[in-house]
């Protein structure tokens, strides 16, 4: 047996895999993100901690004896977050997390402090990423920032609760701006720009690499073995590929989580930064990755049904229930809740309903966001072919895999078809119990198989040139849309 333990933003998910593949269990605990301000978003890492020994405590009542059997873990995890410790490995505040919009003026500070950025990072400063996280510690808490002796990403802390070993891998540490990704190993340049050096930092591994064994307590409150393997893990993006099989130069997937990553896998490392694409190390070693992301996907669904009093499933019986006229003359809606990285790099783009009327029902705008995810997709597709991927179908992962009517909608927006596969909503939980499995000896080929398709979504010519028309309308209203305004109404 595998375990694979994927830590995201709104939930900590666990699975059980068997030895031919199987997902032999599912569990999850729910989490919370703290918005002490306007753009903030924090978590409380004790918090991860204690939802993964829920989930876990969980999964073993559901596996029953075979949870015994567990050879190996595997780690996902939210990427960019802070988690800062003290030289006691003391937690000194609240995990900075990968939405959190504070550090604006500090990526202009990394940028023109380390000119080299965009070539060795392969990618463009923005405030979700690491690097200018520690910055802002910096200038805004320099009492934090003094004490702080190591940076762990977020999955890398439940390691350290794990194991005891401050240990990272490489796809993880590709969005932190301090790594070389070419190289696959810490920059020391870009460390020194931020009043870093390698003593910060934990040890690289591989994905697919042993990275430490439980601690002997920990293992026998679980019921394990303290020769349980604990593998080096990876960012959430790079082990959903994992998890759905994207492991040659052109496989890819499209993630409708929290955000919306749309992953293909290169055999070189090819940055293109100009486009605000992320060109990161991918889970296996000779492998990267570029992305294109948003940062509000699934979410932006969450956000609406909360506003809106009703539930997922409810909505998209309403959604599904509009004829075309409805659809054509529904809303338009920007999904930039959080601003946006691909293709803007804009932490200022507002979330926008354009065109309302007294008219329009809860369905049509409930479809103008599926809609306006779509088209952030779309324009995030564009991005990569600008940057050399070829794609000319995406598996589909992540909680918005659930929906048929998002898969066909996708499908018809990017003239893709869309693949949805059994477990694919598992996601990055699946990939880490996969490098748990290789890390354990198993053979690639046989490991990371794609699931089996569970329904493929061509797309529809007509209904293809029938959003064409307001495609353009969505691009134009963010590019004429009012001078922005920054967290505290004024325009920066």
């Amino acid at each position: 047996m595998y375990l694979g333990i994927d830590l995201g933003t709104s939930e900590v998910k666990v699975v059980l895999l068997d030895g031919q593949g199987n997902l032999a269990a599912v569990a999850g605990e729910a989490l919370s993100v703290s918005r002490p301000q306007p753009g903030w978003s924090e978590q409380d890492p004790q918090a991860w901690w204690d939802a993964t020994c829920t989930a876990i405590a969980r999964l073993r009542d559901k596996a029953g004896a075979a949870f015994a059997e567990v050879r190996a873990i595997g780690l996902s995890g939210q990427m960019h977050g802070a988690v800062l410790l003290d030289a006691d490995d003391r937690v000194l505040r609240p995990a900075i997390l990968w939405n959190d919009l504070r550090s604006v003026a500090e990526c202009e500070a990394l940028t023109r402090a380390a000119p080299s950025l965009h070539q060795v990072a392969g990618n463009l400063a923005m405030p979700g990423f690491t690097a200018p996280k520690l910055l802002w510690v910096a200038r805004h808490e320099p009492a934090v920032f003094a004490a702080t002796r190591c940076v762990l990403l977020p999955k890398d802390y439940l390691r350290l609760r794990l194991t005891g070993d401050k240990v990272g891998d490489t796809s993880d540490a590709s969005g932190t701006l301090w790594l070389d990704v070419a190289a696959r190993d810490w920059s020391d340049t870009l460390l020194a720009a931020c009043g870093l050096d390698r003593s910060h930092m934990p040890r690289l591994v591989e994905g697919p690499q042993a990275a430490g064994s439980l601690l002997p307590a920990l293992a026998a409150e679980w019921g394990l073995s303290p020769d349980v393997i604990v593998a080096g893990g990876a960012g959430d993006g790079a082990a959903s590929a994992i998890g759905i099989g994207a492991v040659a130069p052109g496989d890819g997937f499209l993630s409708l989580g929290t955000s919306g990553v749309m992953f293909v896998v290169d055999d070189h490392f090819r940055p293109n930064p100009d486009s605000a694409l992320h060109t990161f190390c991918h889970a296996l070693p000779g492998r990267w990755n570029q992305m294109s992301v948003m940062l509000a996907a699934a979410s932006c669904l969450r956000w609406f049904c909360r506003l809106t009093s009703v539930d997922e499933a409810s909505l998209l019986q309403e959604i599904a229930a509009l004829d075309s006229q409805a659809l054509a003359g529904a809303p338009l809606f920007l999904p930039y809740l959080s601003g946006e990285r691909t293709p803007h790099n804009d932490p200022f783009a507002p979330g926008v309903f354009w065109g309302l009327t007294q008219a329009h029902d809860r369905a049509a705008l409930g479809y103008a966001v599926l809609e306006g995810v779509s088209f952030g997709m779309v324009d995030g597709l564009d991005a990569l072919r600008a940057a050399g991927s070829q794609v000319s179908k995406l598996s589909l992962v992540g909680g918005g895999a659930r929906s048929p009517y998002w898969a066909q909608l996708l499908a018809d927006a990017l003239g893709l078809d869309i693949v949805t596969h059994v477990g694919s909503e598992s996601g990055g939980a699946l990939g880490a119990a996969r490098l748990g499995w290789l890390a354990d000896g198993g053979e690639l080929a046989s490991v990371c198989t794609r699931p089996p398709v569970k329904a493929v979504y061509q797309p529809d010519t007509t209904r293809h040139a029938a959003l064409l028309p307001r495609l353009q309308r969505f691009r134009d209203i963010y590019r004429h849309r009012p001078p922005a305004l920054t967290l505290t109404g004024q325009q920066p």
